[in-house]
């Protein structure tokens, strides 16, 4: 018996040593976090109204902080927009927007399986428990684009305009690069570094719904808007250890084109319309809620969205 309990003790100490390992691999929750801050820039694209005068030029300062994890790794910084439009009918607009989003890639230490489609041939059996060190990097998502909305007083949806637009984008991931530790199976111990710096341009239809029910002084303002960035591409990596340094691109070796997801986004806008200040309440919940949902391995997405819309009378 006393055998026994000691085999049990012991058995419990290394199993409680042990690192718990998350389900999802490391490339594919590499992937995930910067879509996920895509997602995050569409729901707070600066192309609603926002209670400015049909009669007026009308301008929008976008400020942001969105805050992403998987496990020990995280995606985080500040977001800024600038746009501009003007009266181009009676009930419609036409404007045109830019948006900067330098954000944060950070972790200490991680654990999770080793995996790189991007790579089918390395030596090491994958997929293999792993523990990931020393990741600080950047995720920079920028561009510029056009959009055209029309307005309507009337019909089944009330006071509600329509919105539709076009915008380029580039994604910038640099210093994306992990140490990275072989914890169990036979190459157990093995070393190297793992890294997926890289730049993805995309050309991103959106078109979008808001439907504003304003209150004394309050407007609030229920919106959705579909994004679609084309073209999809192949997630890209780079991998070396004793003996080997491997590049590759998962569209290149048949793994698929991956990167680059359709998004859809929710949001209820708050706006103090004497002052022209808006806070998007809704994209705080939607985005933590719907993140989770759509990106698989995604642990918390938090989102706030703080717009100023200043308009000039014509």
């Amino acid at each position: 018996m006393n055998r026994q309990c000691a085999a049990l003790l012991g058995t419990m100490a290394l199993s409680m040593a042990a690192p718990a390992f998350a389900e999802h691999d490391i490339e594919f929750v590499a992937e995930h976090l910067p879509e996920a801050m895509m997602d995050n820039r569409y729901a707070t694209l600066p192309v609603w109204d926002l209670g400015v005068p049909a009669e007026s030029t009308a301008y929008q300062l976008q400020g942001a902080y969105s805050s992403t994890t998987s496990g020990d790794l995280s995606i985080a910084g500040p977001m800024f927009s600038l746009s501009a439009s003007r009266r181009w009918s009676e009930a419609s607009r036409l404007g045109v927007f830019g948006f900067y989003d330098p954000l944060r890639l950070q972790a200490d230490y991680d654990s999770r399986p080793l995996q790189t489609l991007f790579a089918p041939t390395t030596p090491i059996d994958r997929p293999a428990d792993a523990e990931f060190t020393n990741l600080d990097g950047t995720a920079t998502d920028f561009g510029a684009g056009l959009y055209w909305s029309r307005h309507r007083s009337e019909g089944w949806l009330g006071e509600h305009s329509w919105v539709a637009g076009l915008l380029w984008q580039r994604v910038e991931l640099r210093d994306y690069r992990f140490d990275y530790l072989i914890a169990s199976g036979p190459q157990s111990g093995l070393q190297g570094q793992i890294d997926f710096d890289a730049h993805y341009d995309h050309f991103t239809p959106f078109v979008g719904l808001q439907m504003p029910r304003a209150r004394g002084d309050w407007s609030f303002t229920p919106h959705a808007l579909l994004a679609y960035p084309v073209p999809r591409r192949g997630f890209q990596g780079h991998i070396s250890g004793p003996g080997f340094d491997i590049s590759g691109d998962t569209a290149d070796v048949g793994n698929g084109k991956h990167f680059g997801d359709p998004s859809v986004t929710l949001g209820l806008t708050i706006t103090y319309l004497p002052a022209h200040l808006s806070i998007d309440a809704g994209t705080f919940f939607t985005q933590a809620y719907l993140e989770q949902k759509i990106h698989r391995g995604i642990d918390s997405n938090w989102l706030l969205s703080i717009s100023w819309a200043p308009s000039v009378r014509e």
